[in-house]
């Protein structure tokens, strides 16, 4: 697929369909393990609208994918109650992992379709490539262990208490902290994140076996 406007119109249709799975996964979890804050809030649904952050969401990953990037980006926190879920922290890191892991299982499900169709040189094979790369994109992006990532939750789970206070006072300043790393260490990010995306689609072949 180019990288003209329908190339950013498939983007910005996949980050939304994406990303809505992603934060909505972030909320059944959070409601499942005990803790009806995002229900309340009116997180708990498939509707983008409620999850769309402007800048994080749209404007983000449409740069990086007319730079020739991989399409990352994140939404609006859902919100929840760490003390409030089952298992503690240990629940807390289930409901971080939930979205990331939903968008890998589509990733997945996407390489299976693309491996199986047959339909890699036209439009429906283009849309796949998309629809995978994304979705690997905002898996890797969001596993990175730093707040307010879903990955941090991994590491409040085992970090001890001065680790977590430093982790809780980045998490104020939420998606600023992301801008501002992606602005500064895009070269960096960009190469670690094609190198990951590369490795899970081996695996990806491994498993499917092409």
């Amino acid at each position: 697929m180019d990288s003209g406007l329908g190339y950013l119109a498939v983007v910005l249709a996949v980050v939304l369909f994406s990303m809505t799975f992603h934060e909505a996964m972030h909320a059944f979890a959070s409601n499942w393990l005990g803790d009806d804050t995002a229900r309340q809030e009116g997180r708990l649904t498939l509707n983008p609208i409620a999850h769309i952050d402007p800048l994080a969401t749209v404007l983000l990953p449409l740069l990086l994918a007319a730079l020739g990037a991989p399409p990352f980006g994140a939404a609006k926190p859902v919100p929840f109650n760490p003390s409030r879920v089952r298992y503690g922290e240990f629940g807390a890191a289930l409901v971080g992992l939930a979205g990331p892991v939903t968008n890998l299982v589509l990733a997945f499900l996407g390489f299976v379709v693309l491996a199986l169709s047959g339909f890699v040189s036209n439009w429906f094979g283009g849309l796949l490539q998309v629809f995978i790369l994304v979705n690997l994109a905002f898996f890797v992006f969001n596993m990175i262990p730093l707040p307010p990532l879903d990955g941090s939750r991994l590491l409040y789970a085992i970090a001890p208490d001065n680790i977590r206070q430093i982790m809780v006072t980045m998490e104020q300043y939420g998606i600023y902290l992301i801008l501002i790393i992606v602005l500064l260490f895009n070269a960096q990010l960009g190469q670690f994140m094609q190198s990951a995306i590369g490795s899970i689609l081996n695996l990806f072949k491994v498993v499917v076996g092409v």
